[in-house]
């Protein structure tokens, strides 16, 4: 890419600080009366969430319709039942509440109430694509994330074909997103670990993305730096404020790079995982290959993996660029033990006889185009042998 020509688009306002989820009401208001509330199934940890939020929107003067089917790795059916209910109520806006799952959920729900057939027919690489009839979304982000409230990717898994995939389009970009750290404080520490981590593969993903620019550059290190710093003290100190809030920018941040630059390989290899093996978190699935894709990987990209070195590792500064570069997936592994976040495909139940599939898998996505070293069957072979156990 010339460095001096660059695109970046972002549509989506966004309320960032402490105390924000109290506009979600004005906010949503703004896309009409009828207002589809979407989210995981109630349990004791969320209940005043659910509450507080039901109350901001209705004391707005809006008529709240709840769907509470979001289960982890969305699939065409939940998303269904929630267009059913979107279609139903005749509602003018979908919010999503909660994590990766609940927003994609919900930016389908958008796309399947409005247009005929299922949210699955509007695949990225589909002649249908999502149009204007789309509802207007409202993000509001409980973790730290996915970025999925900045940006226009919802995901999607089809059981029946054991794929996950994605719906990616500006359409899907949420008109507002409300990122309050208040609502981060009760997420447990392997949560804590695993989404976070995914903060980490946006971010670096997007600054060793050919597609990348100056400005997602600048976005991504920050990124890797906050999380470097911030998230194991978010996991050992759920309430720290302070970490909180700045995972939650770190989230934001990532999102804003990976909706311009977009991810590489871990991304592609982590999707077939979650696709055909749901029970995995998306977190879960990158962290268990990065090791070995960084071993693949620096020396195609050594001044940018030196630099990320040397943000985990202040001492490799007075490293050569190749021993810093070099070095990259050894203080991952480090970090990665600093969080509790140490899988293996074996641990994670993958059955060493589907290695091969999976590799095929992998390469479904285009994700692994973008790469600085692009990988063929056999090295993702590798990479999942070398990851097994």
């Amino acid at each position: 890419m010339n460095n001096n020509t660059f695109d970046y688009f972002q549509p989506t306002e966004i309320l960032f600080g402490e105390g924000r989820l109290k506009e979600a009401g004005e906010a949503t208001r703004r896309f009409g009366r009828r207002c589809l509330l979407v989210t995981v199934p109630e349990i004791p940890v969320f209940k005043e969430l659910y509450r507080t939020i039901t109350m901001v929107l209705k004391e707005a003067g809006l008529d709240v319709f709840h769907f509470d089917g979001v289960v982890p790795n969305p699939t065409v059916e939940s998303v269904r039942r929630g267009a059913a209910m979107a279609r139903e109520n005749t509602v003018d806006v979908v919010l999503g509440l909660g994590g990766g799952s609940s927003m994609d959920t919900a930016k389908a729900i958008a796309v399947e109430a409005t247009h005929t057939g299922s949210c699955w027919d509007y695949l990225f690489f589909k002649d249908c694509q999502p149009t204007e009839k789309t509802l207007p979304i409202v993000a509001v982000t409980t973790t730290s994330g996915t970025g999925s409230h900045i940006t226009q990717v919802a995901v999607v898994t089809n059981p029946e074909e054991r794929c996950k995939s994605a719906l990616f389009h500006n359409q899907l970009f949420p008109n507002i997103s409300i990122v309050d750290p208040d609502l981060m404080h009760t997420i447990p520490p392997d949560i804590t670990a695993v989404t976070g981590f995914d903060v980490f593969a946006h971010a670096f993903e997007s600054f060793i993305n050919p597609g990348g620019s100056p400005y997602t550059d600048l976005m991504a290190r920050e990124a890797i730096r906050l999380v470097v710093e911030y998230l194991p003290q978010a996991v050992r100190n759920g309430d720290s404020p302070e970490a909180r809030r700045q995972m939650a920018w770190a989230d934001t941040l990532a999102g804003l790079c990976i909706a311009n630059a977009g991810v590489t390989l871990p991304h592609g290899i982590g999707m077939a995982i979650g696709g055909l093996y749901p029970h995995v978190a998306h977190g879960e699935a990158l962290a268990v290959v990065y090791p070995a894709i960084l071993r693949y990987t620096w020396s195609s990209a050594p001044e940018k993996f030196a630099a990320v070195s040397r943000i985990f590792n202040p001492e490799l500064i007075e490293a050569d660029r190749k021993e810093a570069a070099e070095q990259l997936s050894v203080v991952l592994e480090i970090f990665l033990e600093r969080i509790g976040l140490q899988p293996t495909l074996k641990a994670l139940k993958i059955p060493e006889e589907e290695l091969r599939r999976l590799a095929q898998a992998s390469l479904v996505l285009p994700d692994y185009k973008s790469h600085p070293k692009v990988a063929c069957l056999t090295d993702v072979e590798s990479i999942l042998t070398e990851s097994y156990d």
